[in-house]
């Protein structure tokens, strides 16, 4: 074998490789040699076909997977000499023969790995923001949890805000229905945002039994193109005011939680704890997200193109995952432009190399206790933990996402004692509403 390497640019190459076409024909003949004693062909005892009917039927397949098995073979020798670590899939192209066509000549164009030299962050701030889950934050956790559970009762008196009712209307534009328009005994609560603010306002103060008519104004930018920016005019009457009732925190409430015994002291314990794992999840994910966008400040990388757009495919098609698990139908062929994904792909590979070589050259490598007490802090959410323990390590696939997990963390540690850290107290509500 004889391989010859261009440098097409910064990370691309070619392979130009020659591989003696009498080793190609030896295998053929081998292979054909030893089909030829397990072939059953009609008129012929088997093992008993003739070596030339054997290479007359099946001469063209077996000479193209031998010559597929000799790219493969030869392409990865050839690497292994030049000392490259090829990135994405690469492409490869048959040369046409050539003088006595003693050679099978190709050619592989590829990407590199780049080589990395992971920058300084002794300079980076940054600012580690901390909470304690105190009485309150369960307080407001109790009462949110409360809101979600609110029952509606008949009440006799004008709508308010936060009130359900239920309405019969009718819309028109220039005396004509348009779709969308019409409804009867809708219920809606008014100030939740299901329906146009102006529709909702003029809910409110009415009582059930009145009929009101008025005009409305489509927003320029409304959905529904065709009534968008047109002016309605609406009719309609209120049959039912209800108003919220909310459950008294007492052991039916615990119950309904999944305190078997409505224990309300365990209820409480139980909410803070669901409360402290969401919080140091939180916590960590702020940090987190400065660790990386440091790292990719200080640290500049050629990115394969190759991988960018293996990673676009894998976000194309959990993106359509996602809308099929939302109801939407969606096809596997279904077009999604590259460039929607083009630019947080191309950071989660620049992101990917840096941090395997931070790994490499720090020994950070995910420890097996490690893994164990992340599998074992997840499971502590569920009724069940040991079940939940088993079944990820039932499944390598679970484990190499936890040990993803566990990598990022030691990365973040290892940051954490490089780069200067403030310390900065937050309050719940503002880590809540964090994106």
């Amino acid at each position: 074998m004889q391989a010859n390497l261009e440098t097409l640019d910064q990370l691309e190459r070619r392979l130009n490789i020659a591989v003696p076409m009498a080793e190609i024909d030896n295998e053929v003949d081998s292979r054909l040699k030893r089909l030829s004693r397990t072939v059953k062909m009609h008129g012929f005892r088997p093992g008993k076909v003739p070596l030339k009917v054997v290479a007359q039927q099946y001469g063209g397949q077996v000479r193209q997977e031998v010559l597929g098995d000799a790219l493969q073979k030869s392409f990865g020798e050839a690497i292994r000499q030049q000392n490259l670590k090829v990135a994405g899939y690469p492409k490869f192209e048959a040369k046409p023969a050539a003088g006595d066509a003693n050679q099978f000549e190709y050619s592989a164009t590829f990407e590199v790995y780049p080589e990395i030299a992971v920058g300084d962050i002794s300079k980076s701030i940054l600012t580690r923001p901390t909470l304690e889950v105190s009485d309150a934050e369960v307080d407001k956790t109790l009462e949110i949890m409360r809101k979600q559970r609110t029952s509606y009762a008949a009440a006799e008196r004008a709508a308010a805000i936060g009130d359900r009712v239920t309405l019969s209307y009718r819309g028109t534009i220039d005396g004509q229905e348009f779709d969308g328009g019409s409804a009867k005994d809708y219920a809606v609560v008014i100030g939740e945002g299901r329906m146009l603010p102006d529709f909702e306002t003029r809910l409110a103060g009415m009582k059930a039994g009145e009929a009101k008519t008025f005009d409305l104004r489509f927003p320029d930018d409304y959905h529904g193109k065709e009534v968008a920016g047109k002016t309605a005019q609406f009719e309609i009457t209120l049959t039912q005011v209800a108003g919220p009732v909310l459950p008294e925190i007492d052991a039916e409430f615990a119950k309904s939680l999944g305190v078997a015994d409505g224990d309300l002291v365990r209820m409480r314990g139980e909410v803070r704890g669901n409360l402290e794992r969401e919080v140091k999840g939180r916590l960590k994910a702020r940090v987190k997200d400065q660790v990386m966008q440091a790292l990719l400040d200080v640290t500049h990388v050629g990115v394969p193109k190759s991988l960018v757009e293996m990673e676009i495919q894998r976000m194309q098609t959990m993106a359509r995952q996602d809308l099929a698990a939302r109801g939407i139908p969606v096809k596997d062929d279904m077009p999604m432009p590259s460039d929607v994904f083009e630019k947080q792909a191309q950071r989660r590979v620049n992101l990917g190399l840096i941090l395997a070589e931070v790994v490499r050259i720090n020994n950070l490598q995910a420890k097996p206790e490690q893994v164990r007490a992340v599998v074992e802090e997840q499971a502590q959410s569920y009724e069940h933990p040991a079940e939940v323990v088993k079944w990820f390590y039932q499944s390598p696939e679970r484990l190499r996402d936890i040990e993803s997990m566990v990598l990022e963390d030691n990365v973040v540690a290892w940051a954490l004692g490089a780069a200067k850290v403030e310390d900065k107290m937050v309050t719940f509500d503002e880590l809540m509403e964090h994106k």
